[in-house]
């Protein structure tokens, strides 16, 4: 597979750049497709259950994107351990760390300017009717931080995983140096059965292969989980050598598939009155089987994009760079935006895609600025 043919330099890889966006308009947009599932409209409006489900099955594989763009770009992994940790640790930790201490002093700065708490519900969707402004809600959530992310930092249950597979890839990348064509296929074929796992806890049993009350690791528990799709990513950037056509054909079916088995999974766990959360998630978990068939579809699909204009190329370069500060900011920005969609009339089926769009516009321009005049800073701001 030539990649060089579709880059500025020999090490830019611009499908990639392309890819990185496409996922991060995703997870924004599933972001604001949140108050269509969670909140109170959601169960008493058929059109909010309705566009949310539509909307929501479709986004699911924004996150596996940047797991298969983060293990077909970092393995096998070139650096020494201290090195790659000091590098791609550092680079996300601290942004975090800063982003975290906001988001948790947001709820004390409205109450310090005397807003009404109302205002914490409509900004952030999972924060309930009666959130609290106080000084010692907003000391606990600091103090959570390292143990977990909170209804304010929704979006960074990412990070924590990140950390965790940056952690655990210089050894997986020793593996991958010496692993044989066929043991990477074994490794993907086995973590795509424990894909499945989830199903078989609800519709078999809830304990399986060996799991119970006081044992979480099953058979295939050393399979699973988004290490797969580190490897998958790897794996399709060196050895997808399918035409476009192909490619295209290919990819309709899978995302077709992929997407009936979420949206249909999906619909049929909402309409039922007393499921739990657990339930409600299931055919939208990332380690799925329908959401491993989107995922790749998409990959494979904007793999095959060639794009050669300069201005192109240099604007997905920037938004490559800004990229974590977009994910860091955006979720304040989604908040604004469900503020103004409140105030202006449109149609409930158009205002995820367009909320979604006017968020990432904002917080790329919001990231862009501080780049360009706090160039000093801006990497441990934003990433």
């Amino acid at each position: 597979m030539n990649t060089q043919s579709n880059s500025i330099t020999p090490s830019r890889i611009v499908w990639a750049d392309l890819l990185r966006l496409v996922a991060i308009i995703m997870v924004i947009c599933i972001h604001c497709s949140d108050p269509f599932n969670v909140s109170p409209e959601a169960r008493s409006n058929p059109d909010y259950n309705l566009w949310g489900s539509i909307y929501g099955a479709f986004l699911r594989p924004c996150v596996p994107l940047f797991v298969m763009l983060t293990g077909m770009l970092l393995l096998p992994i070139q650096q020494d351990m201290e090195q790659f940790y000091k590098k791609r640790m550092l680079r996300v930790i601290v942004p975090f760390l800063i982003w975290s201490l906001l988001y948790n002093l947001f709820p004390l700065l409205t109450g310090i300017m005397g807003w009404d708490n109302s205002i914490l519900s409509r900004m952030f969707a999972y924060a309930g009717e009666n959130p609290s402004q106080s000084w010692e809600s907003c000391l606990y959530n600091i103090y959570m931080i390292p143990f977990n992310f909170n209804v304010y930092t929704i979006p960074l249950w990412y990070i924590y995983m990140l950390i965790g597979l940056y952690l655990y890839m210089p050894f997986f990348s020793a593996w991958v140096k010496q692993a044989t064509d066929k043991q990477i296929k074994i490794f993907l074929f086995i973590w795509g059965i424990t894909l499945f796992l989830p199903y078989c806890s609800e519709y078999i049993s809830s304990y399986i292969w060996g799991t119970c009350a006081w044992n979480n690791f099953g058979t295939l528990y050393y399979f699973a989980g988004f290490n797969g799709y580190l490897l998958l990513g790897y794996y399709l950037y060196m050895k997808n050598t399918l035409t476009t056509g192909k490619t295209i054909m290919l990819s309709v079916i899978l995302f077709v598939i992929g997407y009936a088995i979420t949206y249909v999974g999906f619909r049929n766990m909402t309409s039922q009155p007393h499921i739990s959360e657990e339930q409600m998630e299931l055919f939208f978990l990332y380690c799925s089987p329908n959401v491993l068939l989107m995922t790749m579809a998409i990959f494979l699909i904007v793999q095959k994009i060639q794009i050669r204009s300069p201005y192109i190329i240099s604007i997905l370069s920037n938004i490559t760079k800004c990229g974590l500060g977009i994910y860091m900011i955006h979720y304040f920005i989604v908040g604004i935006g469900y503020l103004i969609i409140e105030k202006i009339n449109i149609p409930i089926a158009l205002q995820i895609p367009i909320t979604g769009i006017l968020v990432f516009i904002l917080s790329w321009g919001i990231v862009a600025l501080i780049y360009k005049f706090m160039p000093r800073y801006a990497k441990w701001i934003m990433g």
